[in-house]
């Protein structure tokens, strides 16, 4: 990997602007072996800001939100700052949990490459964090929700008592935990009142692009029947040994990220203004009650969504908080 001025700058804005990494500090980054370059590229930033800086590699886990080895688990609960540039999410994980219910500021970023790394880590993160508190503003207190979209996307689900969470990037305050890129906000549907139809027609973690959408028919807050062609039969065979958990409505994100595009990179995807997404499998880890290990999330184009029948996103345009 060459270390191009773009993603030095990237590496740095990571660790200094949203991580706020201080000299008496210890870092940790994890990495497995396909992020390895990119690791120590955060590594050697954690490293030029003075702080203790301790590199993990791990195997590659099976998928999203398998637990790291306990070894590693436990280490992160003595650093101030860990970074998680690992090919499987590592977000929806007791390890990570405990990690930030310990104070450590966390960032996770599964599957990032240095072309979403050069993109998106040079976003304005102070504007994405006013845009996501207007957005939240908006939320509070919401208590039932409906996606739409011109795909045919028809799914009801209520979010009463589950608050949203906001990413924004800045993780300065103990107990902070993001993606980065960051940008977007997110909840757990309250389990088993997801009630339609999902229409997936961006993009689908463990999948990427994808060649026609894919359709995912919801009752009783779960995934009953998975239709679009080879990708869907791909889906099944991902989520099948994790049993019936892994079909559950877990989240509703929300994007807003402006310097994000849809490239089949799932950590950017859902991070993209005007999108929403929709994942299958774990929640226990924002507020849920299913834990599981599998979290998948699946791009919703140009989405309309409403919150107690008040429009915030027509057409996947933001409205009143923009």
């Amino acid at each position: 990997m060459i270390q191009t001025y773009e993603l030095i700058k990237a590496a740095d804005i990571a660790i200094l602007q949203c991580m706020g990494l201080q000299s008496d500090e210890t870092a940790l980054v994890v990495v497995d072996p396909p992020q390895r370059e990119l690791g120590l590229l955060l590594a050697e930033s954690c490293r030029n800001a003075g702080a203790e800086t301790i590199f993990i590699e791990i195997n590659q886990r099976g998928n999203h939100g398998e637990e790291p080895p306990p070894a590693v688990a436990a280490a992160m609960l003595k650093a101030d700052v860990i970074l998680l540039p690992t090919s499987k999410s590592l977000s929806h994980t007791e390890a990570r949990r405990r990690a930030s219910d310990a104070g450590a500021r966390i960032a996770s970023m599964p599957m990032i490459t240095t072309g979403v790394m050069a993109r998106t880590m040079v976003a304005d993160y102070q504007v994405i964090e006013e845009r996501n508190q207007r957005l939240f503003e908006l939320l509070a207190g919401g208590q039932q929700a409906r996606l739409t979209s011109a795909a045919g996307t028809d799914l009801t689900f209520s979010i009463a008592g589950r608050p949203f969470h906001l990413d924004g990037g800045l993780n300065t305050k103990p107990g902070d935990f993001a993606n980065l890129p960051a940008g977007e906000l997110y909840c757990a549907p309250v389990e088993g009142t997801a009630e339609g139809v999902i229409i997936v027609d961006g993009s689908m973690a463990a999948i990427g692009l994808l060649n026609e959408p894919l359709q995912l028919t919801v009752k009783k807050g779960l995934v009953t029947e998975i239709s679009g062609g080879e990708e869907a039969e791909q889906l099944e065979a991902i989520i099948a040994p994790y049993g019936r958990a892994a079909r559950n409505i877990a989240e509703l994100g929300i994007g807003t990220n402006d310097r994000a595009i849809i490239t089949g990179n799932i950590l950017e995807d859902e991070k993209v203004l005007g999108t929403c997404h929709i994942a299958i499998g774990d929640n226990s880890t924002f507020g849920g009650t299913v834990s599981v290990a599998s979290h998948l999330d699946g791009i919703l184009r140009n989405p309309n969504l409403e919150i107690d029948g008040k429009l915030l996103l027509e057409k996947g345009i933001p409205q009143g908080w923009l």
